[in-house]
């Protein structure tokens, strides 16, 4: 990319590493690594408004850019912090990390921090391609990413709604939420954000280095699959959940929402 996306993504990454330090002391008074993930939504947001507000792209690209991605950042972010960080103790993932780490955890801890940030600038290269992305049309293509989008963002938002429902009820405690989507997927609130990622890709068509934007669905792939998605967070669900969640992932899809197995409840 020429030398002005650079520059933009190294302010973002130095605003972003600024965040994440306030947060990491922000966790060690509250000992919640959760507010990481708040911060990594919210911080997406705030560069997605960023780079559109600084690149030179088509105007209502960059319109639609910082409209898209600041909402679901946002909206992201603040479902972490009411459902995750304010209600409940820490996310068990990062329990689980607190215990291996022992007495080094606040040390690694601040580098986990520090790492979101990379991975935030990571994630933002798509926006960066479209608030860049200069061919003075709104395409078919324009429309189908904001139309994906939408589908996106509703779908992950109603599967938030579904599980937050599910939890309040103290009947449930212990039990595995098969209610709503998650009768079909055993995540489909991971679907529905690697889902969203591809909106950025086809608003990115047709740009200079519009492969870049293939970053975003291929990175969350990754990340639900091998990193801090689905394994960490079903090796919570079996240790709190046992028999009942496996019982859960023998009849239903990881992450493509399909119709349970016959015979299995």
């Amino acid at each position: 990319m020429p030398q002005g996306p650079w520059t933009l993504m190294l302010m973002g990454w130095v605003a972003m590493a600024v965040l994440m330090t306030a947060l990491y002391g922000v966790q060690q008074k509250r000992t919640d690594a959760g507010i990481a993930d708040v911060g990594w939504a919210g911080g997406l947001a705030a560069l997605a408004i960023f780079y559109a507000l600084a690149a030179d792209g088509y105007p209502p690209r960059r319109a639609a850019l910082a409209l898209l991605a600041s909402f679901w950042g946002l909206r992201l972010a603040l479902y972490l912090l009411v459902n995750r960080v304010l209600r409940g103790p820490e996310d068990g993932r990062y329990r689980m990390l607190r215990e291996q780490w022992g007495e080094r955890a606040p040390l690694y801890f601040f580098l986990f921090f520090q790492m979101q940030a990379l991975w935030a600038i990571l994630f933002s290269i798509p926006f960066l391609v479209v608030a860049d992305h200069s061919n003075p049309v709104w395409s078919p293509f324009d429309t189908g990413g904001v139309l994906l989008w939408l589908m996106a963002v509703l779908g992950e938002a109603l599967a938030d709604a579904q599980l937050a429902r599910f939890r309040a009820a103290p009947e449930h405690r212990g039990k595995t939420c098969r209610e709503g989507l998650w009768r079909y997927s055993r995540h489909p609130n991971y679907f529905f954000e690697f889902l969203h990622w591809w909106a950025y890709v086809l608003l990115g068509a047709g740009a200079p280095y519009g492969w870049l934007t293939l970053l975003g669905p291929v990175a969350m792939l990754l990340f639900l699959y091998k990193i801090t998605g689905i394994p960490y967070t079903e090796k919570q669900a079996l240790a709190s959940r046992g028999e009942d969640y496996r019982q859960y992932q023998e009849s239903t899809s990881a992450l493509i929402p399909w119709f349970p197995k016959k015979g299995k409840p």
